[in-house]
């Protein structure tokens, strides 16, 4: 009987997402990953290289039209606050991403999976912030989107602030309806004062 790589590359990477947004790079274990599986961990090796190409291999599935996905439609600060909310949704529906997102920081520091189609991405959606609010710069539109995805991940990786600064854990459509109105008045904010931002 052929075995099926698709259905092991499959298996391999679901295990992998898990095991990587609970514990990082340096903390997942190949034999883990393999054994929650149910697959030799020899074929890690054979499809990814090592551990590493695993764990970008993860990223790429992960962020497969991620930021494309994403809807930001109309015009104005507040089609960017929706933005930020819509981002906040897909966080809620997939919430191992901010967290791989936040290790891959962590422990590389650098882009490596799948750079440039995600830097592609980034910039296809800091040109529709422009396009919602025309007076922005470019510059300015790329740091905008910066903000609206750095706070929206906030949210997923650093849940323990909120017990912190608020005395507990914010719920979702909360913390939605909150981070829509900030990045609304910013992005107002910017468009009205586009010269203060440069």
């Amino acid at each position: 009987m052929a075995w099926d790589t698709e259905r092991t590359r499959t298996l391999l990477i679901e295990a992998a997402t898990t095991h990587f947004a609970q514990r990082g790079l340096a903390g997942t274990r190949v034999d883990a990953v393999a054994r929650d599986a149910g697959v030799n961990k020899e074929r890690i090796y054979q499809y990814f290289g090592n551990k590493e190409g695993l764990f970008d291999a993860v990223l790429t599935h992960s962020l497969e039209c991620f930021l494309t996905a994403v809807p930001l439609e109309g015009e104005g600060a507040s089609a960017i606050g929706e933005f930020a909310g819509c981002l906040h949704d897909e966080y809620a529906e997939h919430p191992a991403l901010p967290r791989l997102l936040a290790w891959e920081g962590l422990e590389r520091g650098v882009l490596e999976a799948d750079h440039d189609a995600r830097a592609s991405a980034c910039r296809e959606n800091a040109a529709i912030i422009q396009s919602a609010c025309p007076s922005l710069g470019a510059e300015d539109s790329a740091h905008l989107l910066l903000t609206v995805v750095s706070l929206a991940t906030a949210y997923w990786t650093l849940p323990q602030l909120s017990d912190l600064m608020l005395g507990t854990r914010v719920e979702h459509d909360a913390r939605r309806t909150v981070l829509v109105n900030q990045i609304t008045a910013m992005a107002s904010a910017m468009t009205e004062r586009p010269e203060r931002m440069a």
